[in-house]
């Protein structure tokens, strides 16, 4: 592989994202990095759940569960619904689902030792 040039750089740059999507980038990030949020998530990508099921799978109490879920929905990540006096959770966007399966096919890989899939990169 060449190395890049000038203009090269300048295509890569041009195609950054803003400091602001960067920034929430790096927070989606960082709040995925919890085992217990991340347990949520991957509950979360299957079905809409309410605290009591998120607790008795992320194997917390229900204020704690509740305390996760606030900082999820803070940051935009969960929405909520209310059927009669329970409240459900669902993720609030179809990409974090599918952020959340791409994280844990390179986990799966890293894990099994499977090497990269043969497709382009972009």
């Amino acid at each position: 592989m060449n190395d890049p040039t000038p203009t090269d750089l300048q295509v890569i740059l041009d195609k950054m994202p803003s400091p602001e999507q960067l920034r929430l980038l790096v927070d989606i990030f960082a709040t995925l990095a919890d085992t217990t949020r991340a347990r949520m998530i991957f509950a979360l990508s299957q079905q809409s759940l309410c605290v009591g099921d998120l607790a008795a799978i992320a194997g917390i109490s229900e204020s704690a569960t509740s305390h996760q879920l606030r900082l999820l929905k803070d940051r935009r990540l969960v929405s909520t619904r209310r059927q009669g006096t329970r409240i459900f959770y669902s993720l609030a966007q179809h990409h974090l689902a599918a952020l959340f399966r791409e994280a844990e096919y390179t986990a799966d890989h890293l894990v099994h030792n499977i090497p990269d899939h043969p497709y382009p990169m972009p």
